[in-house]
């Protein structure tokens, strides 16, 4: 069935020292301060989500895994599913954030960087642990390029290739992410998603320009892909995730129901 996942992005308060707060960005740059990460999941547990991505936007820059703390917090008081990422490097760090509450560990970068990665966790915890993350960007030639390092770095890889390619080493899931739609509300790149999901068997999330829930409706109808992830969406809008849920339901999309 269809998922809707709500993303939380995190990163170092300018206001106050030493803390991670809930974020939103446009354009993988402009960055938003929204608050408490563990207190807005609690939020989207209320409204039924399926499941949550937290992203550690600060990791990979700090040369650190994610933050472990943030995630025990939320692994203790809320109890759905959830992904996290952000400057996973190693098995260590994945066996850190494993144990500290994570169901499912995104790996970008790193993965790029050593494909071998993706194989030695897949083999370790198993493929439905391993998300690989695939940021992209397209070109004013309308060609797709894979972008590392938060975004800041081109790569000479097509997503598409990039995303069979972690299929192959093991991974288990795809998770899409759009720059050049990153908090625009402009709606989702539906084109490389379709073909991501056409080229690939494992689940694939796309996310990055929701703003409608029509957004929602169309990436699934008109993709087939597994789930659409969002951020700046829910956290900014005056609509839930139950809302955002009731309006796909009523188009006619098979949509994951939690009790």
């Amino acid at each position: 069935m269809k998922r809707i996942i709500p993303k939380l992005l995190l990163k170092n308060s300018t206001f106050t020292n030493n803390q991670m707060v809930l974020v939103n960005t446009i354009l993988f740059s402009k960055v938003k301060e929204i608050g408490d990460p563990v207190s807005q999941a609690k939020i989207y547990q209320s409204q039924v989500v399926d499941e949550l991505i937290f992203l550690d936007l600060d990791a990979r820059k700090s040369s650190r895994p994610p933050n472990h703390n943030i995630i025990k917090r939320a692994s203790e008081e809320i109890f759905m599913p959830f992904c996290v990422g952000g400057g996973v490097n190693n098995i260590s760090d994945f066996d850190l954030l494993l144990k500290n509450g994570a169901d499912k560990v995104s790996i970008n970068t790193a993965a790029f960087l050593n494909p071998n990665l993706i194989k030695e966790s897949s083999e370790l915890y198993g493929s439905q642990c391993v998300v690989v993350s695939i940021d992209f960007s397209k070109d004013k030639k309308g060609n797709y390029f894979v972008y590392i390092n938060g975004g800041k770095n081109k790569t000479s890889k097509n997503p598409i290739d990039w995303a069979i390619e972690s299929q192959k080493h093991g991974a288990g899931e795809i998770l899409l992410t759009s720059i050049d739609k990153d908090g625009t509300g402009k709606g989702i790149d539906i084109e490389i998603t379709k073909e991501i999901v056409n080229a690939v068997s494992i689940p694939v999330i796309t996310s990055g320009g929701c703003g409608l829930a029509s957004h929602f409706i169309d990436a699934f109808l008109e993709s087939n892909v597994s789930g659409v992830s969002a951020g700046t969406f829910f956290s900014m809008r005056d609509q839930n995730p139950m809302q955002t849920r009731s309006q796909i339901i009523n188009s006619g999309i098979n949509i994951r129901i939690r009790h």
